[in-house]
């Protein structure tokens, strides 16, 4: 496993949004965007809604990625439009000069100085679609005793990737050898009946194995001990078993109907139905391992793919494909309300997260944050929209190429 992927916290199997669109059947986005390899220039002034702004949250997040970027031993993951480390660097150590009480009409400046926005070319406006996640909060206790029985568990020692040729033959990346010989590791069903009894390998004690089952679909969270302090939990690895959306499965039984299915109402049907709850559950194979982590900036999220803690409605999850790592994202599109509506989100972010489930060169997933309101505004985010991603000048230009490019004195 590569270094981000032991370190982040929020580079999860899937993402529970995601989930839910596996649930639903709906198409992730147009798949003429998936396979497109062109790319438009813009100008700023085609992004309605930036001059008016504020781009400093976004610069502070991008400075956070670029002190990871500029490290020596950043792990540079190739994206189709991402070029190359020193395509970055320039930028970064300009990003890096600015004093911390940067103005508002001087983060625009800087980014309208340094960087160029580009966006797919379909043939027409690209609409792709968003989603959000969210850092879990639960209750928990450092030992066993009364309500506090469910465990969070620490990676085994014994759950590694396996050989080519041995994920071959089983059909998955992770495993374990008995004997020389390999094996699938685990299964969800398997561990909660015992699998791991014995071995010390548990971190924190839970109430509930529904909190258990969302913390680990979401990939890292904080517990709230009851003695008052707060342990943050990353992600430390998986089983490796496909992952299975239980909102797919409730819509197939027709427990739930596909316009009504959500993050609430799928916990909603886990509370009210506690003994049918474990062997839903038990139908997603996929268990998640985490680590106790000591975060710089409490008031910041767990580390994303990109080794660097998250903010909260400023962090986006892309597919790492197409798009590096610490890249500026204009995004446009519609994110839900606490009065059950929704308004228009305009809105630079900045590329430093990804899911399995993330796919497309306009897909996107919105970190908001953590505790109760960020997971009920996030289970509901699920928009169309547009964005813009905003590449150094010089590598904006490569990009898109002589003739396709719009405006080149720009």
């Amino acid at each position: 496993m590569r270094k981000t992927d032991r370190v982040n916290g929020m580079a999860r199997i899937a993402w529970f949004c995601c989930a839910l669109l596996a649930a639903t059947g709906e198409t992730l986005m147009d798949t003429r965007l998936a396979t497109a390899g062109s790319l438009r220039l813009l100008r700023f002034s085609d992004l309605p809604g930036w001059q008016q702004a504020d781009h400093r949250a976004a610069l502070a997040a991008f400075r956070r990625s670029c002190r990871a970027m500029l490290r020596p031993d950043y792990h540079w993951r190739r994206a189709r439009f991402g070029g190359r480390p020193q395509d970055w660097r320039a930028v970064c150590e300009a990003a890096l000069k600015l004093p911390e009480n940067t103005s508002r009409k001087a983060a625009r400046a800087f980014f309208e100085g340094h960087f160029l926005p580009v966006t797919p070319i379909a043939g027409r406006r690209p609409t792709g679609l968003f989603t959000g996640y969210y850092e879990p909060e639960v209750q928990g206790s450092r030992r066993r005793h009364g309500p506090y029985q469910t465990p969070l568990h620490a990676r085994p020692d014994d759950l590694v990737r396996l050989k080519p040729r041995d994920a071959a033959r089983l059909g998955l990346s992770f495993g374990r050898y008995v004997r020389g010989r390999a094996r699938p590791y685990f299964t969800r069903e398997q561990i909660e009946r015992g699998a791991l009894n014995g071995r010390g390998l548990e971190i924190v004690w839970l109430k509930s194995p529904v909190d258990r089952f969302f913390m680990q679909v979401q990939g890292s969270g904080r517990v709230r001990l009851e003695d008052g302090g707060v342990l943050r939990l990353a992600f430390a690895g998986k089983t490796g078993h496909p992952f299975t959306a239980i909102g797919k499965v409730l819509i197939e039984r027709g427990e739930i109907p596909r316009e009504q299915i959500s993050m609430q109402t799928i916990r909603a049907w886990l509370r009210e139905h506690p003994e049918q709850a474990r062997d839903l559950m038990w139908r997603n194979r996929s268990y998640v391992f985490f680590r106790p982590v000591d975060l710089p900036d409490p008031n910041l999220g767990a580390y994303g793919a990109q080794g660097v803690q998250l903010t909260p409605m400023t962090s986006l999850a892309v597919d790492y494909r197409f798009w590096p790592y610490g890249a500026p994202v204009w995004l446009q599109t519609r994110i839900p309300r606490k009065d059950g509506g929704e308004t228009p989100m305009r809105r630079l972010m900045v590329a430093q997260d990804t899911g399995t489930a993330i796919r497309g060169l306009v897909r996107g997933d919105v970190f908001f944050g953590f505790g109760d309101t960020a997971g009920a505004l996030a289970g509901r985010m699920k928009a169309p929209g547009f964005m813009a991603v905003l590449l150094p000048r010089p590598l904006a230009r490569r990009m898109v190429g002589r003739k396709t490019r719009r405006n080149p004195g720009q």
